[in-house]
């Protein structure tokens, strides 16, 4: 009997070392499935990056569309019923030549009058051909020569023997000069700065052109003229800044910046730029920090109160406990994340993403129509409420079926852990869907990294967002920058500081 005890005990314990194998195996099964699935999507987006067009706009295939199969197949022959089938076709019209645009009205016509040769003496002129086109003079760099006559009168307060005979009068230099004691005008200074930070020409560039005209310019020189120009707008920029923290909206977002410091010789710093944007009106600024912690932002918005609008980044999420801030998220960053994934779980992530175009559509057709804030409110709550309570319903049962380490579990994952952010523009007419807007003021940011690749300082990375402040700000307005800028700096030296607010891009009097 002890034999068979021991031999059935055997038995049992092997069965149970192999149940703990195969759970085990099991498990290191799954662990390198979702490995597998994660160097893949990984490698996929890399291609993309690369590769891949940019835009993440989805548009669904429709169902009823017929598909093309690859691979050539035999097919049955049917007897099928014949019977004659009549139709009328319009006869295709003509296509109409194309149009050329015309050349817009507010520039400067030089005109050219060309006679026939051999014209005879009784010819009679019974009209003319007119043909426009665009022509180019380069960039013409002047000197304004200012002449300040000198004048001698008696002295009419002289009382003593040691009072002048004589005083010489003159009149004093043009307050439309930006800098004091330099050789510079407003004109060529504004052409300098919108073509660094707009057009993205670094300054070695911009004396090599003008070179080629003749005009040579030290490097330390024109330095120095943007380093003065910006300790020139510094008041301005504290003043959009106030302007923007005022705001009760704000969307912010931050981008990488490399910078050269002492403290790494041969190598550069990676700082960053942080921004923030107020859509109600229409202004934005730059704040250069030296690290991305939560310390930047959490001093600059310190004393703001409202609704912030940013991504998923962790240093917001300690506005979450702030009195008087409501935070709000970015669809387009949800709908990144399952375009990414879109190729790994096609079923899942396309379902999602016809989803979210339908509540893009909806936003579309407000902005187009420039609907009321009821209006708007009223339209969210009848089309994109219902979507969004049967996404929600949708990701929760998504989210225990797929793997947490595939594309889409972390997609499903990121959406959810945001859902209450995502949602609050359902509540707020001012709100938009997404943070689009500040990512595209980023974008010359990540042009002019291509050009100049890295800012020479700490305070010269904090001139560059001043710059990107302003001019950004001048894109959201709709107003020319290079004339908005000479105007400032022909104005500023001499402008109220109580009044620089009215400098700003836009400002339109009440």
């Amino acid at each position: 009997m002890k034999n068979g005890q021991n031999t059935e005990l055997i038995q049992l314990d092997s069965t149970a070392k192999l149940e703990q194998e195969i759970v085990s195996l099991r498990q290191k099964n799954n662990r390198l499935e979702s490995e597998v699935q994660y160097l893949k999507h990984s490698y996929e987006k890399l291609q993309k990056m690369i590769f891949g067009a940019k835009s993440e706009r989805f548009v669904e295939e429709p169902k009823e569309q017929l598909k093309l199969d690859i691979l050539p197949e035999v097919v049955e022959k049917q007897d099928v019923e014949t019977k004659e089938i009549t139709y009328t076709r319009k006869k295709k019209e003509d296509k109409q030549k194309p149009v050329r645009t015309a050349l817009p009205a507010h520039l400067e016509r030089k005109t050219e009058i060309i006679e026939p040769k051999n014209l005879p003496e009784n010819a009679k002129k019974i009209g003319e051909n007119i043909t426009e086109v665009l022509d180019y003079t380069p960039a013409k760099i002047y000197v304004r020569r200012i002449v300040r006559y000198k004048y001698v009168v008696k002295n009419p307060q002289k009382t003593t023997e040691i009072d002048s005979d004589n005083v010489i009068l003159t009149s004093d230099m043009p307050s439309d000069l930006p800098l004091f004691a330099s050789n510079i005008g407003a004109g060529f200074l504004a052409h300098i700065l919108v073509s660094k930070f707009i057009d993205h020409l670094p300054l070695y560039r911009q004396i090599q052109i003008a070179k080629r005209q003749n005009i040579i310019l030290a490097s330390s020189t024109v330095s120095n003229w943007v380093a003065n120009a910006s300790k020139l707008l510094v008041p301005l920029y504290n003043t959009l800044k106030k302007q923007v923290l005022q705001s009760s909206y704000i969307q912010a977002d931050e981008s990488p910046i490399k910078v050269l410091t002492k403290d790494k010789p041969g190598s550069s710093h990676k700082g960053w730029m942080w921004v923030y944007h107020s859509p109600p009106n229409g202004l934005l600024f730059f704040d250069y920090q030296k690290g991305r912690d939560k310390l930047g932002v959490g001093k600059i918005l310190e004393n703001f109160s409202g609704t912030l609008q940013t991504d998923g980044y962790a240093a917001y999420k300690q506005f979450e406990i702030k009195e008087n801030v409501r935070l709000a998220a970015c669809m387009a960053h949800a709908r990144r994340k399952f375009f990414e994934a879109k190729d790994e779980n096609p079923d899942v992530c396309n379902f999602v993403l016809s989803q979210i175009g339908e509540l893009y559509d909806t936003e579309r057709n407000i902005r187009e129509n420039e609907f009321s804030n009821e209006q708007i409110l009223s339209e969210r709550k009848k089309k994109s409420a219902p979507i969004m309570k049967s996404l929600k319903t949708y990701f929760d049962e998504q989210i225990t079926q797929l793997l947490p380490k595939s594309a889409t579990g972390k997609a499903v994952a990121y959406t959810l852990n945001l859902w209450e952010r995502l949602s609050l523009y359902l509540e707020k007419p001012e709100v938009l869907i997404d943070n689009n807007l500040i990512e595209n003021s980023i974008r010359p940011l990540a042009l002019g990294r291509k050009n100049y690749l890295f800012a020479g300082s700490h305070n010269a990375a904090q001139n560059t967002a001043m710059m990107y402040s302003f001019l950004g700000s001048c894109k959201m307005q709709g107003v020319e920058p290079y004339q908005w800028l000479k105007t400032t700096l022909e104005k500023i030296s001499d402008h109220k500081a109580n009044k620089l607010h009215e400098l700003l891009p836009g400002y339109k009097k009440d």
